[in-house]
């Protein structure tokens, strides 16, 4: 039986729904489960941590990394894994989860991968399948050191409903601050809008809104909907949207419940960063558009004209 040692994601104090995906796959796949949780005032979470279905959890909490840092992050979980004798451990996607990885695989000498979509196991034998090229094609990957490091693809996984674990905490020492390298604040986005990575349902603007008025009309339906709000590469270049908002593999990899692809002809790059969505509609005017390939459904149409009728029906619903 493999032990799985997933990292919780916390955000904020709130534990994201990425822990349970990630514990839930470890239980569909017989193994031990374990959680680590690392922050400042984590305390409260552990109810959480168990109910995501970890049966250990791991907790260093210490006022000393209210802020993310790598190395001291991978400290903590280098000795998480190394009490739990962890043969994998998991990340969920987000960019601590890929800054403190490669730190932790090099400490425990293990592989190390990154965006897998799916793990295997054979007696002692792992295996994970990854995209590659800009999700062309899908890898089948034999790891061979025995013990593997994994940042898990946004959506991956799912949540099993009615899982649960047992309450075990082992506190962890806070290690000593890297020296090397001092965090002295975050700064986030003060806009207010829904994160990409958080949000249940998203809308994308690409090149067909042509230019700010397209990109508001939009983001207006973005606000009908209460979704994050996203956007192809080209809007990005053309300085119209905020490169925290470009979805696709030179931007963030969004899963959500709905994703919503307004004026987006499906450039491969920008798929790598959405495909992984569970219903994708896409409103393009151009009947060939690539997107039309992936999505759910699809209006063709000249969003100018789509999107006012979209926000009169979702009025509509809502009264």
């Amino acid at each position: 039986m493999a032990n799985v040692l997933v990292i919780a994601d916390i955000k904020q104090g709130v534990l994201k729904s990425s822990t349970a995906e990630l514990l839930s796959k470890a239980k569909a796949l017989g193994a031990k489960t374990a959680v680590v949780g690392i922050g400042s005032g984590i305390e409260s979470l552990i109810p959480d941590l168990v109910s995501a279905g970890s049966d250990t959890q791991y907790i260093a909490d210490d006022p000393k990394l209210e802020l993310f840092s790598a190395g001291p992050y991978a400290s903590c979980i280098v000795e998480a894994a190394k009490q739990f004798g962890a043969d994998l451990v998991w990340f969920g996607f987000s960019e601590s989860g890929k800054a403190a990885a490669p730190r932790v695989a090099a400490q425990l000498d293990a592989a190390c991968a990154t965006e897998i979509t799916d793990v295997m196991l054979d007696g002692d034998q792992i295996e994970i399948i990854r995209p590659a090229i800009a999700n062309k094609v899908m890898q089948r990957v034999k790891i061979n050191t025995g013990q593997l490091v994994a940042v898990v693809r946004a959506g991956a996984f799912e949540a099993a409903e009615g899982i649960s674990g047992t309450q075990n905490v082992v506190r962890l020492s806070a290690p000593a601050p890297d020296l090397k390298a001092v965090v002295k604040e975050l700064l986030s986005d003060a806009s207010g809008e829904i994160d990409l990575a958080d949000a249940d349902v998203v809308v994308s603007v690409g090149r067909g809104a042509k230019d700010q008025a397209g990109v508001d009309l939009v983001k207006a339906l973005a606000g009908d909907l209460k979704a994050g709000f996203g956007s192809s590469r080209a809007m990005v270049d053309g300085g119209f949207m905020a490169h925290n908002k470009q979805v696709g593999q030179t931007g963030k990899i969004v899963a959500p419940t709905l994703y919503m692809a307004i004026g987006i002809s499906g450039a491969i790059q920008h798929l790598a960063g959405m495909s992984g969505s569970q219903v994708i509609l896409a409103v393009n005017k151009d009947p060939e558009a690539p997107i039309f390939n992936v999505a759910d459904y699809g209006i063709v149409g000249d969003l100018f004209e789509v999107v006012p009728i979209l926000r009169e029906e979702i009025k509509k619903l809502r009264n």
